[in-house]
């Protein structure tokens, strides 16, 4: 169970009448629900105030910085199933194209309408695919919800804020409110659904004001079990189709389509990474993410337009060197010129701080 730093009031009267409950309750609920199954229409709307950049929101586009322009602008729609323990498919609908991600716990399939091709993964026996694994997480609000969560420490102020209707279910609402000055998110509030305590909804306000930086929700969710058949994927005739055998863990970049694959940097995390993942430094809503060699790979160099919109960037030092640093209403990225990349949902001066303490 995570701590809390200051639990709010009993929800009284709202709309619509739900019984009374504490956010430690609601805390305790939602992170222990589970169901066997669900469906339903997801909506994305993301705008973290990053500069628009001609060009990288094509979908032809399959660098770094194509991927996370498209994932974190803009409004997507997906269709989610789950099953447990090992089912899971998300169709993402954007621009009269589809990619879609499924598996039925013996074999996976991540499928691109666009390029018109596909990517058949056959699971080894004696591991089932978990729906985390083989899906992008950015279209589940459980699993977003769930990030947020886990950054709650003493300093995070959490409360229920009320009551509202999301996908014409009753939802609890559930507010965290960072105390941190450090973070440039100032708060996050999650529709909890009163029945099963899944998370519906998530909305991200930056410290800023203004307009949700981050909503991410359920339009349409049933909780009824999945047929076996929403599952099961067969390529549409002329496309090419592509085998691999997976003999470990499946992750999303083995399987997903190039232009859709999951930013990293972006969510609350706890310190500490494995070795084949970027290095995460500090923790909670003051966690800082560093790539390296991360200036190459996502084309910050060269005459690229997005390497010219650096150039103009501010140029700081420190103790950690030397770099040039982008800021917006929510996303901080600190390059340096050794080529690391530091990103995080915090202000300028605590990339330099994380930059400080960060491994070479």
């Amino acid at each position: 169970m995570a701590a809390v730093g200051a639990l709010g009031p009993v929800v009284a009267d709202a709309s619509p009448k739900l019984p009374s409950i504490t956010a430690q309750d609601l805390l305790t609920k939602v992170q222990s629900a589970k169901v066997d199954g669900l469906s339903g229409m997801v909506s994305s709307t993301a705008d973290l105030g990053l500069p628009a950049i001609p060009g990288m929101g094509d979908r032809g586009g399959n660098s770094t910085t194509s991927q996370i322009t498209q994932m974190l602008s803009g409004q997507h729609t997906a269709r989610v199933a789950f099953a447990s323990p090992d089912k899971a498919r998300v169709s993402v609908l954007d621009n009269q194209a589809e990619r879609v991600w499924t598996t039925d716990g013996t074999s996976a399939w991540a499928y691109d309408s666009g390029n018109r091709e596909a990517t058949k993964l056959t699971l080894p026996a004696h591991q089932s695919a978990k729906p985390e694994k083989t899906a992008p997480e950015n279209y589940n609000p459980q699993t977003v919800a769930k990030q947020f969560l886990a950054a709650i420490d003493p300093t995070t102020t959490v409360q229920v804020s009320g009551t509202e209707k999301v996908a014409g279910r009753d939802a609890y609402k559930l507010r965290l409110v960072p105390k941190t000055d450090k973070t440039t998110v100032g708060s996050v509030t999650l529709a909890i659904d009163s029945k099963t305590w899944v998370p519906l909804d998530v909305t991200v306000m930056p410290r800023s004001g203004g307009s949700p930086a981050v909503e991410l929700g359920f339009t349409s969710v049933s909780f009824a079990v999945p047929s076996a058949s929403t599952f099961t994927f067969t390529p549409p005739k002329g496309v090419k189709v592509t085998d691999q055998k997976v003999p470990s863990k499946v992750t999303p970049k083995q399987i997903a389509p190039k232009q859709v694959e999951p930013p990293s940097g972006v969510l609350p995390r706890k310190s500490g990474t494995p070795a084949d993942k970027p290095t995460v430094i500090g923790t909670g809503w003051d966690s800082v993410v560093m790539f390296k060699g991360g200036a190459q790979t996502a084309g910050l160099t060269g005459n690229g337009q997005l390497a010219q919109l650096l150039a103009k960037a501010p140029t700081v030092q420190g103790s950690w060197g030397k770099g040039k640093v982008l800021t917006s209403k929510m996303v901080s990225v600190l390059i340096t010129d050794d080529g690391r990349v530091f990103a995080g949902l915090v202000t300028p001066d605590t990339l330099q701080a994380a930059a400080a303490k960060a491994p070479r």
